[in-house]
């Protein structure tokens, strides 16, 4: 059989947004049914679900099981979309980039307001990690390994990763592009978090450490790659191919990588950290394809 990648990912895609409507469900007289509303309406907003489908596809590698609505990864992969939802709400607001448009749609703050995207972002941050952590989620995975992946997730998107990252990025004040925090900036803004997904798939199947460290830095090779390609993206795509507003990281002079580096190293470096992901695949057998390809699908998307 042929693998196909792009229904693999909209395979995640659906059992992702179901697993999630069957965990979110709140009375229409619950108190806090405006805030479940705001969360959902991020989550549900669309997007290719990269990193849920990542963790999965790694899971997999070590596991081979097919993808359904019972596959032991699947809360998992669940709480990893809403980290990265939470972290597009807060990233949108008037106080850091103040974007209107996400995935096509307004985004969270202009909806709802402010102060329940604020609070949207801190409850989908929260309830992923007691997704990790609840063991009456989990089909077969043991807690310590649950508390591992949720330890190596807390340290990839806080204040040493992607908090970190987004922090150097909204306070570059360099008039000139620098590369080294060019660098800085997209490893941990963006890198770090796909990277992580990668590493808990490989956890979570109980693969060895030698495999955890390899898919680790795969993500870290197709993490970068998926930046840098933002990057390019903003300045030669448009808003409805992006879903979000054509040219904002020059409107909000942003350190890129075609900035700091120009264009045509960017899209060459971009090519490299694909191919070296793909490498470190080389002691694998077809069970690694869903990987290869998504490697190449990060670099050839056009949103």
């Amino acid at each position: 059989m042929i693998f196909s990648l792009s229904d693999y990912l909209s395979t995640v895609n659906r059992l992702v947004n179901e697993w999630t409507a069957n965990n979110f469900i709140v009375s229409d007289s619950h108190p806090s049914k405006k805030l479940y509303d705001s969360m959902l309406y991020s989550l549900n907003a669309g997007g290719k679900k990269v990193r849920p489908t990542l963790l999965i596809m790694c899971y997999n590698l070590f596991r081979n099981l097919f993808t359904n609505i019972l596959h032991p990864a699947l809360p998992y992969a669940a709480a990893v979309e809403m980290v990265h939802t939470y972290s597009l709400i807060h990233d949108d607001l008037p106080g850091i980039d103040n974007d209107n448009l996400r995935r096509g749609k307004p985004t969270n703050h202009i909806v709802y307001g402010e102060a329940t995207a604020i609070l949207a972002g801190d409850g989908l941050l929260t309830k992923a990690f007691e997704i990790f952590l609840n063991s009456s989620l989990h089909n077969n995975i043991p807690i310590n390994i649950s508390c591992e992946a949720a330890f190596e997730l807390a340290k990839a998107i806080g204040p040493d990763g992607m908090v970190g990252g987004q922090y150097a990025d909204i306070n570059n004040s360099s008039e000139k592009p620098d590369r080294e925090l060019t660098d800085f900036i997209h490893i941990h803004k963006t890198a770090d978090f796909i990277s992580v997904c990668a590493k808990i798939g490989a956890i979570l199947a109980e693969a060895g450490r030698d495999d955890i460290t390899r898919l680790e830095l795969y993500g870290q090779k197709i993490g970068l790659a998926f930046q840098i390609t933002d990057d390019i993206l903003d300045i030669t795509s448009t808003t409805s191919e992006m879903g979000k507003t054509h040219g904002s990281d020059e409107k909000n002079n942003k350190l890129t990588y075609p900035k700091a580096y120009g264009m045509e190293f960017s899209m060459e470096k971009a090519e490299k950290l694909t191919e070296e992901a793909v490498s470190l695949l080389s002691v694998y057998d077809e069970n690694a394809d869903p990987l290869r390809s998504l490697a190449t699908f990060i670099i050839r998307r056009n949103g």
